[in-house]
This record gives C-alpha cells, sequence and structure tokens, in this order.
C-alpha cells in the first residue's frame, strides 16, 4: 500500500473511531469521502494552519457538514491547533469537535454548517467576495485577492432548494474560482434515492453554467486531474462529480445503515482489518508525515509569498493598501457623525427613510455591497452612483440576487465570512420566511448581516394577507443574537443602521411602505432601542404607551385624546426590544417605570412580542389574524390601530390597574 493510501485510511479509521467513541456521529460521509477531501488538502488547497486567518488562503466549505468527523481529522493531521484529545471528544460538551462545524470555533472552519445546502450558498458568497476583492485590489504583478473557494456537498444538498438557488446563481455570475466536490453516493437516511432524488446532476449543473466533471471519487490521480481541469475553468463554476461509496470499508458500506450511526467496535475491527491497520487509536504511520508536511509547508511558503507581495504593494500602492486594510477592519464606528442629523422634518414611508439612509451609510463605507430578493424598485436598496455587480463588472457594489430568498441570506453569510465587505440583501418582510434559516444561522455565528425588510405590515394594503406580515416580528425576535428594528422615521431607521454596522451582531432593519409622520428628535435615545418620544406632565404617567414604527404616531395622536379627557399618557417608541433590554435596568426603569401599571402595547403584527411589557393589567393593539385586502387607511381602521381605539385601550388598562 502506498504512503496516499496509507494517509487515506488514517483519516476513516480515525474518524470512524471517534464516532464510536462518542456513540453519535455520521461515518458514512468520512470513509466515502475521504480520497476526495484529502486530495484536496494534499496536493491543492492553500492553507497555514499556523495561522488559519491567513486572509489569502483557499476557502474550504464542508457542506455536508454532518460528517464533521472527515473535517476534524484532515485539520488535525494537517497540523491545526486540534489534538488528539480533541479528536477524543468529538460532540462532547465544550469540546472544540462539535456535532456540526462551528464557526469561530473550531480552527479551521470557514463557516457553520449542517442544515443541508447552506454551505452552497456560503461558498457561493465567498467566491463573489472574491471576485469583488479581486477587482478592487488587484494590480498588475500583485494579485493581492487570488484563492479559490471549494465545496463539498452530497444528494442531500442538491435536493434542497437553496442548492439549486445557489447553484443557479453561481453559474449566471461566471464563478470561475468556484469548485463543488458532489460526494455522489445515492444513499440517504432513509435508504437508496431511487425514485426519490433522480435528477441527472450532470445534465442540470450544465443547464446552470456549471462545468461538469465526473471521477471515480476513490481514484486519487483521476481526482487530481478534475481539480487542474477545473482551475482552469475560467468562466464557470465547475461540479466535481465524485462517484463513492458510503462508508467504504466498513462491513455495511453502500447502505444507509451507515448513514448516520456508530460502525460499532466489531465493524471498526472489520475496517481496520481490511485496510491492513494496526495503529493504535488516534494514530497514524509516521510515513505518511512527509505527505502532510508537503501541504503545511506549501502553504507557509505561499502565505510568506504573499506577506513580501504586501509589503511591495504598500510601497507602490499605498493608498490601495491602506484602502484594502480598512476594509478587512471593517470598523465603521465614524458613520455616525454623517447621520445623526439627517433631515428628519418629512412625513415619508421608511422604506423612503431606508434609502436616504443608505445612500449616507454607502457614501463612507465604500465596502458596503448588497442588493435584493428581484425587489430593488420596492425595497429602494440600491445605492445610487455605484454600478452594478456583474460577470463584466467585477467592482460593482449593487448586486441582483434574483428571486432566491434563501440563497441570498446565505450568500450574505458567505460574503461576510469571507471577510473585506460589508453586506446587506432585502426582499419584503413577509419573505424573510424564505430566509429564516440562513438568518438563524447568522444568529449563531454572530456574524453582523444586515436585512432590509420592507412592506412591513397590513400598511401593505391591497396585496392582501399572502404579502402582509404579521408572525414574522415574534419569528425573526425569537431568534438569539438577531436584533430586529422597526424605525419611526428617518432617524430611527439611520439608527437602526449604526447599529447594524457597529455591534457585531445580525440586524433586521423592518420599514414601512406607507408614509409617516417623523417623531424622533433625538438620535442617541433612538440608538436605546426603546426611549420616550413623548412625555408625560405629571411627575407619574397614568399610562404608558408603547409603540413601534407606523403606529408611534397614531400613539402620540392617542395621547392627545388622553390629555382632553384628563389621563396623563407616556408614550414609548420602541424600535427594537433587543436593543432596549441591553440597556441598564436603571435606564429601562426609566422608560417604562415599573409603578405604572397600565399600558398599551400596539404594533400592526403578532401580539406575543409584548405580553412581557403590558404586563397583568395591559391592553394590546396587535394582529391575532391574518390581514385583508384592501387600502391601508381602511385596513388600519379596521384593525384598531387608531388614535381613538388606542385611547380606548389605555382608559380600559388604567381602570384595571387601579382596580387591583
Amino acid at each position: 500500500m502506498d504512503n496516499f493510501q496509507t494517509a487515506v485510511n488514517a483519516v476513516r479509521v480515525i474518524s470512524a473511531t471517534a464516532i464510536n467513541e462518542a456513540n453519535s456521529g455520521h461515518p458514512g460521509l468520512p470513509l466515502g469521502a475521504a480520497t476526495v477531501a484529502f486530495t484536496l488538502f494534499e496536493d491543492f488547497l492553500k492553507f497555514n494552519p499556523k495561522n488559519p486567518e491567513f486572509f489569502d488562503r483557499d476557502r474550504f466549505v464542508l457542506s455536508s457538514g454532518h460528517g464533521s468527523m472527515l473535517l476534524y481529522t484532515l485539520l488535525h493531521m494537517f497540523g491545526y491547533k486540534i489534538s488528539k484529545e480533541d479528536l477524543k471528544n468529538f460532540r462532547q460538551l465544550g469540546s472544540k469537535t462539535p456535532g456540526h462545524p462551528e464557526y469561530m470555533h473550531t480552527p479551521g472552519v470557514e463557516v457553520s454548517t449542517g442544515p443541508l445546502g447552506q454551505g452552497i450558498a456560503n461558498a457561493v458568497g465567498m467566491a463573489i467576495a472574491e471576485t469583488k476583492l479581486a477587482s478592487t485590489f488587484n494590480r498588475e504583478g500583485f494579485p493581492v485577492v487570488d484563492h479559490y473557494t471549494y465545496a463539498l456537498c452530497g444528494e442531500g444538498c442538491l435536493m434542497e432548494g437553496i442548492g439549486y438557488e445557489a447553484c443557479s446563481l453561481a453559474g449566471s455570475l461566471k464563478l470561475g474560482k468556484l469548485i463543488l466536490f458532489y460526494d455522489c453516493n445515492k444513499i440517504t437516511i432513509e435508504g437508496s434515492i431511487e425514485g426519490v432524488f433522480d435528477d441527472d446532476i450532470a445534465m442540470r449543473q450544465k443547464a446552470l453554467g456549471w462545468q461538469v466533471l465526473e471521477v471515480d471519487g476513490n481514484d486519487h490521480n483521476a481526482i487530481k486531474r478534475a481539480i487542474i481541469k477545473a482551475q482552469a475553468e475560467k468562466q464557470k463554476p465547475s461540479i466535481i462529480i465524485c462517484h463513492t461509496i458510503i462508508g467504504y470499508g466498513s462491513p455495511n458500506q453502500g447502505t444507509s445503515k451507515v448513514h448516520g450511526s456508530p460502525i460499532g467496535a466489531e465493524n471498526l475491527e472489520k475496517m481496520k482489518q481490511n485496510f491492513g491497520w494496526t495503529c493504535a487509536d488516534y494514530e497514524y504511520p509516521e510515513e505518511i508525515q512527509p505527505l502532510l508536511n508537503k501541504a503545511i509547508n506549501r502553504g507557509k511558503r505561499a502565505e510568506k509569498a504573499w506577506k513580501e507581495m504586501f509589503a511591495e504593494y504598500t510601497k507602490q500602492y499605498p493608498d490601495l493598501a491602506q484602502k484594502f486594510n480598512d476594509w478587512m477592519l471593517n470598523d465603521h464606528t465614524n458613520i455616525k457623525k454623517y447621520l445623526e442629523n439627517l433631515d428628519n422634518t418629512q412625513a415619508v414611508a421608511t422604506r423612503n427613510a431606508g434609502h436616504t439612509v443608505i445612500n449616507k451609510v454607502s457614501e463612507h463605507v465604500e465596502n458596503l455591497f448588497g442588493g435584493s430578493a428581484d425587489l430593488t424598485p420596492s425595497n429602494l436598496t440600491y445605492l445610487d452612483g455605484k454600478d452594478k455587480y456583474s460577470p463584466l463588472n467585477r467592482a460593482g457594489s449593487n448586486i441582483q440576487f434574483g428571486i432566491r430568498e434563501h440563497a441570498m441570506g446565505a450568500i450574505v453569510n458567505g460574503i461576510l465570512v469571507h471577510g473585506g465587505l460589508t453586506p446587506y440583501c432585502s426582499t419584503f418582510f413577509v419573505f424573510s420566511d424564505y430566509m429564516k434559516h440562513a438568518i438563524r444561522l447568522a444568529g449563531i455565528m454572530k456574524i453582523p448581516a444586515i436585512y432590509v425588510l420592507t412592506h412591513d405590515s397590513i400598511g401593505v394594503g391591497e396585496d392582501g394577507p399572502t404579502h402582509q406580515p404579521v408572525e414574522q416580528f415574534i419569528a425573526l425576535r425569537s431568534i438569539p443574537n438577531v436584533q430586529v428594528f422597526r424605525p419611526c422615521d428617518t432617524l430611527e431607521t439611520a439608527a437602526a443602521w449604526y447599529t447594524a454596522l457597529t455591534s457585531g451582531l445580525p440586524t433586521a432593519i423592518c420599514l414601512t411602505r406607507q408614509k409617516v409622520q417623523p417623531c424622533c428628535n433625538n438620535f442617541d435615545d433612538a440608538l436605546k432601542g426603546g426611549y420616550i418620544v413623548a412625555n408625560n406632565i405629571k411627575q407619574t404617567p397614568d399610562c404608558v404607551i408603547i409603540a413601534t414604527g407606523s403606529e408611534v404616531p397614531v400613539a402620540i395622536e392617542a395621547r392627545k385624546l388622553l390629555l382632553k379627557e384628563g389621563y396623563d399618557a407616556r408614550v414609548v417608541s420602541m424600535p427594537s426590544i433587543e436593543v432596549f433590554e441591553k440597556q441598564s435596568t436603571k435606564y429601562r426603569e426609566s422608560v417604562i417605570p415599573s409603578k405604572v401599571k397600565a399600558r398599551v402595547c400596539v404594533e400592526a403584527g403578532s401580539p406575543y412580542s409584548w405580553y412581557k411589557y403590558a404586563g397583568s393589567f395591559g391592553e394590546l393593539v396587535c394582529m391575532d389574524q391574518f390581514g385583508l385586502s384592501g387600502k391601508y387607511p381602511e385596513l388600519f381602521e379596521k384593525f384598531g390601530f387608531t388614535a381613538q381605539n388606542i385611547a380606548e385601550k389605555a382608559k380600559i388598562s388604567i381602570v384595571k390597574s387601579k382596580q387591583n
């Protein structure tokens, strides 16, 4: 047996051993795709395990994240800071080797994957980022940005709609430095894919504008030739269909039994016998170390050469070098001075306010990069004066994602983790459901993705309940680490954008279609997530009205009605519950005093966000049903979003609080 095959078998045995020890995991992919992945790492991948963040490294995404043990074993063998103990602790609490790869948790993991298909879209985002940055910074003799994006997927990733969406966009954008390995073993958890997934993937990908290559997934030389051919194709992304056997080498190879369950001690021993394997657990023969060192040293030399090139680049192009460093740092705290004094005197739809704000941001955040799911004229997210990103113009800042919300969200995640750009995406708020899992993963990774979600309520009007969001507020607010803003005017919209650019967390900015009267007088107040927008006259108010977005001016009108009847109300604008909750207890108490039990919470969305604030005696003016098709003023009146109804609810709450 040659050293290469020994090394591949080491990957297989170590992976299966760790999965057995954990009594949990997915051995099928690590055993079946080991030759493919090891060939990539040994012969092609540009990386430096001593500096996993080396900027111009190649990116490798394990889209089939359930096969995480394959990645952990490779990272361990190729010198990353993943020890034998880490491998032994696979899937254990607090280990470096969790069940699915986690971004910023395990050295060498580029993005969190596991939900099938997400990784393909992440890889598309990384490839887009590479082309955009290369077009901006590369000069003759100075390929500052010059790397490939590789991804490994299986049938599941290609069955999922997000996989198709992402591949379709990648083909249209001609992402020639994107290479996808398809671990084609024709088995899923339930068994054979026959009669379930009979797509001709080669024809499908070709129709999507991809170069299609097919190899025996256990033929080292064939895989090498395919990768070389894929690298040579500059105008098309490439898919290398690798025909493999799931669970290769184990007694249950080729069956669903080996997909998601440990192979067991007896079968592990039989597999070792098949491979002639005699090493102790988590060990491998010394004779394969030169293969590993070859790849490690190749990466070290690549980083050294890049640093030397960048030093010379800095001398010849000092302004570009400074811009490159600034883009990599992505510190936007200085943007505040450009946002805090924007004109806020006119009644505008907050989507129009968003257009004003995003273009003010783009004047000073040069690496702002994004677009919408074919709704730019409605979302108003176009960066004026900036070109469209396309195969003919990689330097453009406006990208058309097409009608692909799910892929769009995951592509933005990929652009973000690649580094160097400040991406955003946009769609109608109701369609955030399509990209919710990508938003969830952004929350898990704590990355500052920005989602501009317009047409945020029954204010959509005539389009009716299919396009009028109701439950979407609570859906996004329920995701940990995600900040949801529903601003009421230009200043609050600017505060939402500033928070999105500086907080380091994913942020959804929900904007109206209809005009809203301006209410906010202080940018810093809006940055706190909740603040007094219309104060009480007496020392203690009779009631607190809490409102968001287009309902804030209506709540202020309700306060005026209450004053005429002798009731003193305070109005609180709450553009972001999440940000408000981060303020000090003292501040939150000063805004919503606990001793004031009479409260009304007003939002044209689900009531489930508001029970905490309403308390036992509060009232809710929210949507507990789907909307209707009609003119938006009539809809707001029908569903009770009027000053008169809010005032009546306030009086009811005041009476209830006094009776108790």
